[in-house]
């Protein structure tokens, strides 16, 4: 069978899942995953989306891929090599390190836990108590910093009984909702800034001017990762299934008839928007997880089930490799052209692991 008849056909998600790892593990050695020698969320989003992958299929390389490129950006005594503390982008990685310390344990991987949750702790806050995006960009909050600093902060909450970690991910999930969700859609604005003196912020609310597609993908899927390490009846608990169920509803209302979603979007129609990959894979990932965990109710698996066949229907192939297109690389803030002016890529990071899980989750539904 060639490509072209496995595109018409539509194989199992696991399939596809393989195809995109063993294209990128022919692409890079692990220790040059870009940006080579940092600890930064593009690897630790790909990585994750890996994980997802080898816990269905149990293919050990899969696995030693995840551990080499952990090692190589770390010391024996569990330092982190190349990382900004001042960026929760560059703290988003450490989720990696739990599984590496439950299978070796290997005190190195605890250690560096150890080094990385304190910096979150003591993150730099804006006036309302959110934390900044960065220390570069001060007062301001944006949707992304959720996945980077959320789930690794559930995570060593119940593993290592540090339950102020988990408050703090609550907490910094319910003000974001507070601050950018919008009452008419149901959609959050990617960023708002308390100050207001953002160029982008609008001067009276502090809100950015559009709704991003990729922005509000990791929102769902970070707080999905928090519910993992929580229990029904827990404080928090039903405010953050209600925000993942709200917060999908909105979206679903925005998928394309083509199955995908828009850069921006809640503007389909508008000259110079386009379907996006990686918020689709996100949305269809949090969709099916959100089913799973009883929060959406079946008939939304058909929502996901369009979205992922939509994506596969985009894809293309290079001989064995997959080719993971129309995906927009890393954005600041800005306004609708901004957005609908990015460059897309093929196969970056953060593009092939929302595509991990999504397909991850999608293997999970069948």
């Amino acid at each position: 069978m060639n490509h072209s008849q496995q595109k018409q056909e539509i194989r199992e998600p696991l399939y596809y899942a393989q195809a995109a790892v063993d294209t990128m593990m022919r692409k890079f050695q692990a220790a040059q995953l870009p940006p080579k020698g940092h600890f930064h969320y593009h690897q630790g989003v790909f990585l994750s989306g890996v994980y997802q992958t080898y816990l269905l299929c149990g293919r050990e390389a899969y696995f030693q891929y995840i551990k080499d490129w952990v090692d190589s950006v770390m010391d024996s005594e569990g330092n982190i090599l190349d990382y900004d503390p001042g960026q929760l982008d560059d703290i988003q990685p450490g989720i990696l390190l739990f599984p590496l310390y439950e299978r070796t344990g290997e005190e190195k991987y605890r250690k560096a836990l150890d080094k990385l949750l304190p910096a979150i702790r003591d993150f730099p806050r804006n006036a309302e108590g959110g934390f900044f995006h960065k220390k570069g960009c001060p007062d301001q909050m944006w949707l992304d910093g959720l996945y980077m600093a959320g789930p690794i902060s559930a995570e060593y909450a119940v593993r290592f009984g540090q339950k102020e970690y988990l408050d703090i991910a609550i907490e910094q999930a319910l003000l974001m909702r507070k601050k950018t969700e919008d009452p008419a859609t149901g959609l959050w604005y990617h960023a708002w800034d308390c100050s207001k003196k953002a160029e982008w912020a609008d001067p009276v609310t502090g809100l950015s001017p559009e709704f991003w597609g990729r922005s509000m993908g990791w929102v769902p899927v970070a707080v999905l990762g928090e519910l993992d390490f929580m229990e029904p009846g827990q404080k928090g608990y039903d405010e953050l299934c209600r925000l993942v169920k709200d917060l999908l509803t909105a979206l679903v209302r925005y998928q394309s008839k083509e199955g995908r979603w828009y850069q921006v979007v809640n503007k389909g129609g508008k000259a110079g928007n386009w379907l996006e990959n990686s918020c689709s894979c996100l949305y269809v990932a949090a969709i099916c997880k959100a089913v799973r965990k009883g929060i959406l109710d079946q008939e939304y698996l058909e929502k996901a089930r369009r979205g992922y066949e939509a994506v596969i229907r985009s894809l293309a192939w290079n001989g064995e490799d997959l080719q993971i297109g129309n995906v927009c690389i890393g954005t600041g803030v800005g306004d609708y052209r901004h957005y609908c002016e990015r460059p897309v890529s093929i196969n970056d990071l953060h593009g092939v692991g929302a595509f991990l899980l999504m397909c991850a989750e999608v293997q999970r539904s069948l």
